[in-house]
């Protein structure tokens, strides 16, 4: 297993991450396969992991934190906060309210006195970036939590985040966790320069990009819409609907690359996301333990030149196949009030 430090903290982490979004209801509900997959892969070399409060509601934290028991100073643990947790006001967020709050939940959860990574899981516009920042601040002195990052923020908040810190004196996001695969290129163009730039760590997320890269789906087989990932949401999976089609066209290239260099394609994704020279760590979710051994497997696989250019000619740089799902949108672009004149300005003009 290779190690890299991360966002100049002097912490040394793992290539590869294990994410544990897939550990509780929402993936693998149980608990003891889950303490072996998390086992095997420290057994295996890594020593990052990461999770959130909203994984499960809860469950995921749980899982992890009991299966660390008598091993977490050989950890780097991580996790996020900012998804609504429960009913009712003030339950999610970016406020100094909420994380104050959350951060107790996660360190009981976690079973643990401090968290080596706290990530704010998606930007909130309703709160100003300082509010946010001087709680994590806090937060550090506290002892709570040793560093700080975001996770799927667009370059021009992060290069705001910095930029307030610098100016009020307060501690700055060390790293982003950014959606990046085969697929999904995007992050190319600014969010890696911008980290790199500012000495941030990254750790990607979706690899795989929600199973296209698997090998599992293929153009012209039958995909079966009513089991699995497909049964939640069919759109992402339907070969009728264009995307999807464009994918599959991208994976069948793909996987003539994975076979010329004799290895399997979730190797091949996973290698292409840590070959990346603004790539911290790699995170991957296995729900199985077979599934982990697979990744385990590919963990030393390096990309010489002449593949990545293979796979530039397929996707360029910068660019994406497809929208990353989870992928977090601006309100300018979701919510429509803001990007129309009232319609008496309209008419006056």
């Amino acid at each position: 297993m290779r190690y890299r430090v991360l966002g100049g903290t002097g912490i040394e982490v793992s290539v590869h991450c294990l994410g544990a979004m897939m550990f509780g209801a929402v993936g693998n509900p149980d608990h003891d396969e889950c303490a072996r997959i998390i086992h095997a892969a420290l057994d295996g070399g890594i020593n990052f992991v990461d999770t959130a409060d909203m994984y499960s509601a809860g469950e995921s934290e749980e899982i992890v934190g009991e299966a660390l028991r008598g091993r977490r100073d050989d950890v780097v643990l991580a996790t996020k906060v900012h998804f609504p947790m429960g009913e009712g006001p003030n339950r999610g967020g970016n406020s100094r309210r909420w994380i104050v709050k959350e951060v107790e939940e996660s360190l009981r959860r976690l079973r643990t006195d401090w968290i080596d990574l706290y990530q704010i899981h998606r930007p909130d516009h309703t709160t100003d970036i300082e509010e946010t920042l001087s709680a994590l601040s806090d937060l550090v002195r506290q002892g709570k939590i040793r560093a700080f990052g975001c996770s799927t923020f667009p370059a021009e908040d992060i290069v705001e985040a910095y930029h307030v810190a610098e100016r009020r004196g307060l501690m700055r996001f060390r790293t982003e966790q950014p959606p990046y695969s085969l697929l999904a290129r995007g992050i190319e163009t600014s969010v890696l320069p911008v980290c790199r730039r500012l000495g941030m760590g990254v750790l990607t997320w979706s690899p795989l990009a929600s199973g296209f890269l698997t090998g599992r789906y293929r153009k012209g087989r039958p995909i079966d819409l009513t089991t699995g990932r497909a049964a939640l949401m069919p759109a992402r999976f339907d070969p009728a609907i264009p995307v999807n089609a464009a994918k599959l066209d991208v994976v069948e290239r793909l996987l003539e690359v994975a076979d010329d260099i004799g290895c399997t394609l979730p190797e091949l994704a996973v290698a292409f996301a840590a070959a990346h020279p603004g790539v911290t760590s790699v995170i991957t979710g296995p729900r199985t333990t077979e599934q982990l051994e697979s990744l385990l497997k590919g963990a030393s696989l390096t990309l010489d030149d002449a593949t990545l250019d293979r796979i530039d000619e397929i996707v360029p740089p910068g660019t994406n196949v497809y929208q990353p799902d989870g992928a977090w949108r601006p309100p300018v672009l979701t919510d429509p009030s803001l990007r129309r004149r009232p319609v008496g300005e309209r008419s006056a003009a």
